[in-house]
């Protein structure tokens, strides 16, 4: 009988121990194993009951657990003591973090695209050498154009007010807005241009009539410019103009007449005094020409066409 208690005693020992190390080798060298056998979040609840009913019915039969750890045991599980603190530590630092769904990601936007978000002025907007121009402040704080040279400022705009300004020879300027300021390209203000268009077939004819090249329009001629207000136009030959019309870009548009003679003996007189405008067919060739010149830029184009025609009338 006392072999038997003894044996139930060295089992229950063997097995306490094994307990004993394993929490130890977790938890460290403070241990209490009832504190450890009752707390929630230590053991599975089945596994706490359990054990509290045998350390229960232990206690009960006077055993002292009295267990005195060997100072070397500490001494060799410090270092898994440290890997265990390193590894807590970590996982405090990662154990709240959520990241975020990836299409909620913010998303760079493109250098060019920051800009407008910042720049008052729009990016399309085009500013054009030797005339005036507009710009449009679509922030919120005053908007300072100034000339890149020496900072001279050229025109200071309100928020929400668009202005008016002149610009020579200016390659770019500065867009000044708050404590930020941008560079913006000035163009190169085009030279006119000049498109001269035959709108009759009357001179397609073998014999072509002065009296009818009079009555009606030969020619239009359209004249294409960005700042057209600032041309000076002029004609010469024996034509007569009417016009100028705006057509919906913009342009201007004269329609242009022959204007030779008013009865059969001024064009005798103007056939002999221009015998040599005679062609090889018989037919006579008047040049005339359109001259346009831009005050501002002194860009200056001249383009021309020709009359054809044989008799004054039937």
């Amino acid at each position: 009988m006392i072999r038997r208690e003894r044996d139930s005693k060295f089992v229950i020992y063997q097995v306490l121990y094994i307990f004993v190390i394993t929490v130890l080798a977790l938890k460290g060298a403070d241990l209490d194993l009832r504190r450890v056998a009752l707390e929630d979040e230590t053991v599975q609840v089945s596994v706490r009951d359990s054990l509290i009913a045998v350390l229960d019915s232990l206690y009960a039969l006077g055993i002292d657990f009295s267990i005195k750890i060997d100072p070397n045991v500490v001494v060799e599980n410090e270092e898994m003591r440290k890997q265990l603190a390193e590894m807590n530590r970590k996982l405090d630092a990662v154990k709240d973090y959520v990241p975020p769904p990836k299409e909620e990601q913010p998303k760079e936007l493109p250098k060019e695209e920051q800009l407008k978000m910042q720049l008052p002025i729009s990016l399309k907007q085009t500013f054009i050498q030797y005339t005036w121009n507009t710009a449009k402040n679509s922030g919120t704080v005053p908007t300072t154009i100034l000339d890149p040279r020496d900072r001279k400022q050229l025109v200071v705009i309100p928020p929400g007010q668009e202005m008016k300004f002149d610009l020579t020879d200016q390659d770019e300027v500065i867009v000044a807005f708050g404590s930020q300021e941008e560079r913006v390209k000035v163009i190169p203000n085009k030279p006119p241009e000049i498109k001269i268009e035959r709108v009759t077939t009357k001179m397609n004819s073998r014999t072509i009539y002065v009296q009818e090249l009079q009555r009606i329009t030969a020619f239009t001629v359209t004249i294409i410019d960005n700042r057209p207000e600032q041309l000076k136009i002029s004609y010469n030959g024996p034509i007569s103009v009417t016009g100028p019309q705006t057509d919906a870009n913009g342009n201007m548009i004269y329609n242009v007449s022959l204007k030779i003679a008013a009865n059969e003996t001024q064009f005798d007189d103007w056939t002999d005094k221009n015998e040599q405008l005679r062609e090889s067919d018989g037919r006579y060739k008047a040049n005339f020409f359109f001259t346009v010149v831009d005050d501002r830029t002194k860009d200056r184009v001249q383009v021309g066409d020709s009359f054809f025609f044989t008799d004054f009338a039937k």
